[in-house]
This record gives structure tokens, sequence and C-alpha cells, in this order.
């Protein structure tokens, strides 16, 4: 592996990867939306690309868990196909998580963040519980790669590049 697509989360198929269709590449993606995953991956035509991959922050599933662990950042991938390169661009932004009366609201943090992001969160608490027996009230984990690496599998298997994106357009 190359140093810069180290640094750009670039990954690449392994050689003799038969290359898919776009049409395949689309599905492999969407393949990966599950009701038990902490992400979802949506349409991006919107905002100018193909998928948008995020935490489900507003799933009522999920959001409870992210406001207990006090998350105050989410990130979101954008990514956009690129048929003639055969890769799908992937490019990180950050955004800044405002909890009102439980409900999660998203608004582009101040610092503003655009390039390629690995970042890791967790924590625990105990408190006493309903049983008034001490013990874990919640455990958590998030992990940029928990969006990134099914993502990069999904197109690297098509015999595409994801190609992330630090600097410049998708």
């Amino acid at each position: 592996m190359k140093l810069f697509d180290f640094f750009t989360s670039t990954r690449r198929p392994a050689k003799g990867t038969p290359v898919r269709s776009p049409e395949e590449v689309l599905q492999a993606i969407m393949s990966l939306n599950r009701s038990t995953a902490p992400y979802r991956i949506v349409d991006g035509r919107e905002k100018g690309v193909d998928f948008i991959a995020e935490w489900k922050i507003v799933d009522a599933q999920w959001y409870e868990i992210f406001a207990k662990a006090g998350l105050k950042k989410v990130f979101r991938i954008y990514l956009k196909l690129d048929p003639q390169k055969h890769e799908v661009r992937a490019g990180d932004r950050e955004y800044t998580v405002a909890w009102r009366a439980g409900i999660p609201t998203l608004s582009l943090s101040a610092e503003f963040f655009k390039g390629q992001k690995q970042e890791v969160e967790f924590g625990t608490a105990y408190a006493f519980k309903e049983n008034l027996a001490p013990g874990q009230v919640y455990k958590y984990r998030f992990a940029t790669n928990e969006i990134k690496k099914p993502i990069q599998d999904a197109v690297t298997r098509c015999g595409w590049t994801y190609r992330g994106i630090a600097f410049g357009k998708l």
C-alpha cells in the first residue's frame, strides 16, 4: 500500500478481481443497509453525489444510544461513482450534533472538516439501575471504520477502487 493511499483511505481491488458494472457497484453499496447496522446509506443526488453514508443518529432505535453516549460530532461519507476510472470517490464531512429534548439536530461544525478521517469514540457508564442494583448503564464504541470499511470492501470486491479524496472535488 502506498503511503498516500494510506492517508487518503484509498483501497484498491486485489489483482485479477473482475471489474463489475456501475449498477453492480451501486447494488453492492446499497446492500450494506440493514436494520442492525448503526449506519445507513442514502441517495445523495440532492447533495450532488450518488450516496451518503451516515450514522443512524436520527433513527429512533439508535438516537437514544448516541445521546446517552454524549456524541458531539458525527461524520458522513459522500460517495460519487466515476465509471470511467472504475472508482468510487469518497469525501468525509464532520458535523456537530446538538441534542434538544433527547432529539438530535445536525449542523455543520464551526471548524468544518473536509477530507479523510479515522476516528474512534468509546465509553461506558455505571450507575444504579431500575432494580437499584449497580451496573453498566451503557457501553458504546463508534469508529469511522465501522462505516468506511464495509463500503471499501464492497467496492473493491467489484473490482473498483475506493478513492478517498482529501482535497479537490468529488
